[in-house]
């Protein structure tokens, strides 16, 4: 695993709501690009440890490591990396959480019942209800002992298959476009349209579902969460860093220093850091 970057407020990441990105990966066409894979989800925290805790027991996880600069969830018996599941980093930093998350994640369930337990059981070890404007839906809304946001989902058959993480899900201004970007950098592919959520899943068809859901609110500071790609273990960094500014990203400094890994922002200003190969 690499290590993260501390909170200090993004810096040199400006305005890209513009038309050249919107439909990026469409309009370049036969344009080469070397599409990275999607890696972990990175989650800001004060207390990594604890909070790795309580997604291990939220997820039915592991701990797969708990140092000072980060503590990684993933499922018992992980092959990383694979398709089976996308790992939670929990990364130490000093600010509080004064914004709701652009990237959340929505828990599965396969029955009415199972809802009901799963959100008690949440409840139970440190989670609680949020109102976010959501009204009266068949999900719930928590939020983890830290502020984080996420949905327990009521059951549905499209995530029948994937896990206790049915999706990671993306704040859009625009769904579609934003979609075009990662399915460049997160290795995975455009699935059929539901109700026209703009939807990617790893080409092996396991695992969670990567979605992008409208959301006109501006971004106001650097996420708390964030995505982290890599290229596969006979690629290029560079060549891959590269790649993804070709198609949209913008190079993004948030007090990240002199380190092993490139920290980008996709075309909706959401960083996300280009791990070495692996």
């Amino acid at each position: 695993m690499s290590g993260h970057v501390a909170d200090q407020g993004i810096r040199g990441v400006g305005d890209l709501r513009s038309s050249r990105w919107r439909h990026s990966y469409r309009r370049r066409g036969k344009l080469a690009v070397m599409a990275t894979r999607l890696v972990h989800m990175v989650i800001d925290a004060a207390d990594t440890s604890g909070l790795a805790a309580f997604w291990a027991t939220a997820l039915g996880w592991e701990i797969g490591d708990d140092d000072p600069d980060e503590a990684v969830v993933w499922p018992t018996d992980f092959d990383y990396p694979g398709p089976d599941a996308v790992p939670l980093v929990f990364v130490p930093v000093p600010e509080p959480k004064t914004v709701k998350n652009r990237i959340h994640l929505d828990l599965a369930t396969q029955s009415t019942e199972h809802q009901a337990e799963l959100v008690s059981r949440l409840r139970e070890i440190g989670a609680v209800p949020v109102d976010i404007g959501q009204g009266d839906v068949p999900w719930v809304v928590l939020a983890d002992p830290e502020g984080n946001e996420f949905c327990v989902l009521e059951p549905r058959p499209e995530y029948r298959n994937t896990g206790p993480v049915a999706a990671i899900v993306v704040d859009s201004a625009v769904p579609a476009g934003l979609g075009d970007f990662w399915i460049v950098a997160s290795g995975w592919r455009l699935q059929p349209d539901r109700n026209g959520v703009v939807s990617l899943r790893s080409p092996s068809g396991a695992g969670p579902y990567l979605e992008f859901l409208p959301n006109s609110d501006p971004k106001r500071t650097k996420n708390r969460v964030h995505l982290d790609v890599a290229p596969r273990r006979d690629e290029d960094h560079a060549a891959a860093v590269e790649s993804l500014l070709r198609v949209g990203a913008v190079r993004a400094n948030v007090g990240q220093g002199d380190v092993s890994w490139a920290v980008l922002a996709d075309p909706e200003a959401n960083e996300f850091c280009v791990l070495s190969p692996r």
